[in-house]
């Protein structure tokens, strides 16, 4: 690393060199320089650490700016044969003004009626819609009245119907909007008064109605074939607890939970019972579920460019790119390899591993010193001993036309999830949480089934679920 023209690793190598050249300096002082040199080191490491060699997110890399995309050598804009979405015109108007040619501009002569033109404008008109029910009263010769039965759900003298609940909820628990500028929009824009407490309101209600689909969309990924998992840390209330995600490309399910590892998975329920492909990112707990397991290969890439940049591990460059080979073979095939393909590229995966064992081979053991236990490894070690041990789940895409490369589908249900605290900054309740989570996992879940955020929401106020949940 440079740091004002000055290569620090160089500079470091030279000052131990130095140090151990010295003769003269005292036991004390030669131990302090050396812990100091090893702190430099410790965070140079880290201030190495960006988007592209960590899990850190791009957002906090120093100076970043917006790679171009690659030069294909193609016009900007839609490509042949892509389907646009340039506004086209509809067979049914709302409404036809006709303009009349105003003859007075005409040169003299005889015209006859040879049909219109057309042109059609597209336009919002948002309005307040208030329908009064008027139920009728009958009383009898003894003075006893008899009302008609008011629709279900009307209950109040004024109050909101479902088009503004369903649409506050969207506002709230799909866009992220803040309470106080939802409240501006239905003043603004509808001349319509809603309370944050009508919001919350409208939220607790969505909730509620989700029960049911809650229990389904655990079931249907506990019985599904492969699921996406991973956790994120969020804010409730001050305090930092973990929302847990588990997903395909069917369904989705986010739980919040004060704790991280098996003791949150347990009580959630998923994964107990899943005996399928977990796909996840090599974190220790989710081992115990599921039959079988996929680690994300974009964590591994992101290590493997840690190992090559900072340690100068020439083996770690070489997986990085045989990753990326067979990932590149496995799409031209359309989603796997036979065994016959395969075999090469894991011949070669073990023969990197085996040249690697060289490059960064295990701590001496006559260096033990009467310490038990499994002597300290290098972050390089530890990567290399994870691609050693866990061949059939790192390169387990290859075959496995189920299983993808990355474990991203998780990471992008979460992602969300980090917007929201961002805007938000935590939530204030576990009740907030809990609702957040359950009507984004219904409505993620929607769009996943091709029905809108929008449609879904109508459908719960008016005490309906879309097709794809109710039973065949």
């Amino acid at each position: 690393m440079t740091i004002n023209n000055i290569d620090v690793e160089e500079t470091i190598d030279r000052v131990k060199t130095q140090l151990a050249e010295e003769k003269d300096l005292s036991p004390a002082l030669k131990s302090s320089l050396e812990i100091l040199l090893v702190l430099v080191s410790l965070l140079l490491n880290r201030l190495g650490l960006n988007s592209k060699n960590s899990n850190k997110s791009p957002s906090t890399d120093p100076n970043r700016q917006k790679e171009s995309g690659s030069k294909s050598g193609r016009k900007p804009g839609g490509q042949a044969g892509h389907n646009g979405a340039t506004l086209k015109p509809v067979s049914e108007p709302d409404q036809i003004k006709v303009i009349s040619v105003d003859r007075r501009t005409l040169p003299p002569g005889d015209y006859h009626d040879a049909g219109f033109e057309t042109r059609q404008v597209f336009d919002l008109d948002i309005s307040t819609v208030v329908t009064e029910f008027r139920a009728q009263v009958l009383q009898d010769q003894d003075g006893n009245r008899y009302v008609a039965p008011f629709p279900e759900g009307v209950t109040r003298p004024a109050q909101y119907g479902n088009g503004v609940k369903a649409h506050a909820v969207y506002m709230s628990q799909f866009q992220l909007v803040p309470y106080k500028r939802i409240e501006d929009h239905f003043l603004d824009q509808m001349q319509l008064p809603l309370s944050a407490g009508s919001i919350f309101n409208f939220n607790q209600e969505a909730y509620d109605l989700l029960e049911h689909f809650d229990q389904w969309v655990r079931q249907q990924l506990a019985s599904s074939g492969l699921i996406h998992a991973d956790e994120t840390g969020i804010n409730i209330g001050g305090r930092r607890v973990w929302l847990h995600n588990a997903s395909n490309a069917e369904f989705t399910f986010f739980s919040p939970h004060a704790k991280r590892g098996s003791e949150a998975l347990d009580e959630i329920g998923i994964l107990p019972r899943f005996m399928g492909t977990l796909c996840h990112d090599h974190w220790k707990p989710y081992f115990k579920y599921g039959a079988r397991h996929s680690l994300c290969n974009a964590h591994l890439l992101r290590e493997l460019e840690r190992a090559w940049e900072q340690d100068k591990q020439k083996w770690a460059q070489d997986m990085a790119a045989l990753l990326k080979e067979i990932n590149g073979a496995v799409l031209d095939a359309g989603g796997h390899l036979d065994g016959i393909a395969a075999t090469p590229y894991r011949r070669r995966y073990r023969t990197l591993l085996a040249e690697a064992e060289k490059e960064c081979p295990p701590p001496d053991e006559s260096q033990r010193k009467g310490r038990r236990g499994r002597l300290p490894r290098s972050k390089a070690r530890n990567l290399l001993e994870r691609f050693r041990d866990f061949e059939v789940d790192i390169l387990r895409f290859m075959e496995d036309p189920e299983v993808p490369f990355t474990n991203n589908l998780a990471e992008n249900d979460l992602r969300m999830t980090k917007v929201q605290q961002k805007i938000s900054g935590c939530f204030r309740s576990w009740d907030g949480a809990k609702m957040f989570c359950r009507i984004r996992s219904y409505l993620s879940t929607c769009r996943k089934q091709g029905v809108s955020a929008s449609e879904a929401l109508r459908l719960l106020f008016e005490g309906k679920l879309p097709q794809f949940i109710l039973p065949q």
